[in-house]
């Protein structure tokens, strides 16, 4: 369901949830303050991201406040092991013997 509303401000600030819902459902809210729109509640992007980490990175790039990697790569780094596993075992075996 797309189209537009309008509210009130004081009956906006009562009832913001039920609002911002419909802006999530793809309607347009218009914030009025005696009888002049002063904001609106816009449905998000299409192409934003729903996780908010995501759609802070992808403004931060689109403003150019960071670039992504020159060669995207596909391929996990590969691990290199601090120390040998029988080392970190007999590590374990130790502290658990040491309680």
């Amino acid at each position: 369901m797309t189209g537009m509303r309008a509210v009130g401000l004081k009956v906006l600030k009562n009832k913001l949830s039920e609002y911002v819902r419909l802006a999530e459902r793809g309607e347009t809210v218009l914030v009025t303050d005696r009888d002049r729109v002063v904001a609106e509640i816009v449905p998000p992007d299409r192409s934003r991201s729903a996780l908010l980490a995501d759609a802070l990175l992808a403004e931060a790039m689109r403003q150019g406040l960071v670039t992504p990697p020159a060669l995207p790569s596909t391929d996990v780094p590969p691990r290199k092991p601090v120390a040998p596993l029988r080392e970190l075992a007999g590590e374990i075996e130790q502290d658990r013997a040491d309680r």
